[in-house]
């Protein structure tokens, strides 16, 4: 289904739900026909019926023609009404809700028990790193919180959508974001490839037996990192230009066309710097649909809101859909679901558009009857809409970024679309599950510790098998390998072609020249004197320009010293090769 008509049933889906059972369709009418006192008038003398008919007219059209009409008669009627003078507000904003809805969500393909277990697991030697470094070195620093509320919106990447390199198939990009190194490094924990004395020297990586390093960086952890993402802003960019280089070799013959994905992390607060959103049309005008972005929207950034009195997710949505992407807003869990059904005007999604992100920070922080008082008790109709539902539930009612089917639907309408590059926006609460000690709170980016009480609390959430005193000790804790949560982990890995990230060195055997190749270049150079120009250098370089089949390689640019170990596999002639990179090992080889 192409991406515009999807979206406009999408809107319709959302602002008149179709119920479960005609009964209830017909006690819901009723009761609002009947309500005294509740009517909401719509301006200009339109009444609620007349736009429930309009509302109506339109599921009837989805249902007998599809949307493909529907869209059609839409436009057709948007060009009328501004031929007739009409002026038609612009947004580039969908409604506060989920672009896939309910009825169109695929099927998780997952144990998803399971996964949450393995789930908890990570996050608690996540937690565990950051909280045994800051007791051994105070305010050594880390970062709990980020992960904390990104660990869903990983973990169905890992076990279902990032794939390795392999010697068939180049592998997907993925940029982490850096303040979730923390639990990158405990998922890898868990894999085996990293060991519980690395996991304890976390930010010391020159304590004996190594460490780990802050965050992702190559240079620091050569066969683990690929790519360094911070400081912030730094992957996005990257990752624009990584997607565009790929498509450029592939266009030109230089590397097989694969459907190989670029996945850039990163947070919300983090498209404030300038390099994260500065290049975002050339990805739609290039037509990158191997780009996808996951941007997790915790609404919180280091120190406070990342608008309190705006919508982040809604102003990142006009600004990635104005550049021509295809934007996937994951906003509202399942348990939200069944609400939404129930409402047949439109008035939950009204309302969740009507509330900015400082009044969503209080509705996290405070209880279920505060929800249903502050959030639904707006309107008498919203109310009913929860009636059954007890506080303890409103209170628990998940955000979309917290749902694996959620985000296993988002993801994988990602992969397929094809024409434009994806941003996926996905609501979370940051610093989720640390309950008291840092919740949704502005404080939560600089928690780095936690009390016997929080600790106890936090294993208890998330099913911990520690008792009382094993815990107040935050030991890191892994299965015993033949255990189904470490099987179901190795499994996934091994379906996807292996362990992510992982960084290889592989490199390119130039082929080698005899002397006589360049004879006529020194002969010129000769002339010249002792200070020849530049450009016998770009001829031995030319001259040494090796072509196969795959792919092609040749020697670096005399210009640059950012790969000086490549001129180790040159063949120029000793006199053509820079002073700075003269004296390198000829043995040494890098990627």
């Amino acid at each position: 289904m192409p991406q515009a008509n999807r979206m406009n049933r999408d809107q319709s889906d959302v602002m008149n739900n179709e119920t479960t059972a005609e009964n209830n369709e017909i006690a819901v009418n009723s009761s609002a026909a009947t309500d005294n006192g509740t009517h909401i008038p719509v301006p200009h003398g339109l009444d609620d019926l007349e736009v429930q008919e309009w509302l109506e007219s339109l599921d009837s059209l989805l249902e007998s023609s599809g949307p493909e009409v529907a869209t059609e008669i839409l436009e057709r009627l948007r060009a009328h009404a501004t031929v007739s003078g009409i002026d038609l507000p612009f947004t580039a904003n969908t409604p506060y809700a989920n672009t896939i809805p309910n009825r169109l969500e695929p099927l998780f393909p997952g144990d998803q028990e399971l996964e949450r277990r393995i789930k908890s697991l990570i996050r608690w030697n996540a937690l565990a790193m950051v909280v045994r470094a800051n007791r051994v070195e105070h305010n050594i620093g880390g970062h709990i919180s980020t992960y904390a509320s990104a660990a869903t919106l990983y973990e169905v990447g890992f076990n279902h959508f990032f794939r390795a390199r392999t010697p068939e198939f180049e592998g997907d990009t993925v940029y982490f974001q850096g303040h979730a190194a923390p639990g990158i490094y405990a998922r890898a924990f868990l894999e085996g490839r990293i060991s519980a004395q690395k996991l304890e020297n976390f930010r010391r990586e020159l304590k004996p037996g190594g460490g780990l390093s802050s965050y992702p960086h190559p240079w620091l952890m050569p066969d683990f990192w690929e790519f360094p993402t911070v400081s912030m802003g730094l992957s996005p960019l990257m990752a624009i230009y990584q997607a565009r280089f790929s498509r450029y070799l592939e266009d030109r013959g230089l590397k097989p066309a694969t459907d190989a994905k670029i996945w850039a992390f990163l947070g919300d607060g983090e498209t404030d710097e300038p390099e994260s959103l500065g290049a975002i049309t050339l990805a739609s005008r290039e037509k990158l649909d191997n780009l996808v972005f996951v941007v997790n929207c915790n609404l919180q950034r280091l120190d406070g809101p990342v608008r309190g009195n705006g919508q982040i997710i809604q102003e990142l949505e006009s600004a990635f859909r104005g550049a021509g992407w295809n934007v996937i807003k994951v906003l509202w869990g399942s348990e939200w679901d069944p609400i939404l059904e129930r409402d047949t005007e439109g008035l939950l999604v009204k309302r969740m558009g009507e509330l900015v992100d400082g009044e969503y920070q209080k509705l996290v922080v405070e209880s279920g009857a505060y929800v249903r008082q502050h959030f639904f008790g707006s309107d008498p109709r919203l109310l009913q809409l929860v009636e059954p539902l007890p506080d303890e539930a409103l209170r628990r009612l998940r955000l979309g970024g917290h749902d694996p089917r959620k985000v296993y639907a988002a993801y994988k309408a990602a992969v397929e679309h094809k024409g434009r590059p994806t941003v996926i926006l996905a609501r979370t609460i940051k610093g989720y599950g640390l309950g008291e000690a840092g919740e949704g709170k502005n404080v939560t980016h600089q928690q780095k510790k936690l009390n016997e009480e929080e600790l106890q609390v936090f294993r208890s959430r998330f099913g911990i098998p520690l008792n009382d005193q094993d815990c107040v000790e935050v030991p890191f804790y892994r299965p015993a390998e033949d255990s189904i949560e470490i099987q179901y982990l190795r499994a996934r890995r091994e379906a996807l072609g292996g362990y992510v990230p992982k960084r290889s060195v592989r490199v390119a055997t130039f082929g080698c020249r005899p002397r006589r190749t360049f004879q006529g270049i020194l002969r010129m150079a000769a002339r010249a004197g002792k200070s020849p120009p530049p450009w016998p250098t770009s001829a031995c370089c030319a001259k040494c320009f090796v072509i196969r089949k795959s792919a092609s390689s040749s020697c670096p640019s005399f210009r640059t010293r950012r790969a000086p170990s490549a001129w180790n596999r040159c063949s120029a002639p000793p006199e053509f090769i820079p002073a700075w990179a003269r004296n390198i090992n000829r043995s040494t080889s890098t990627p």
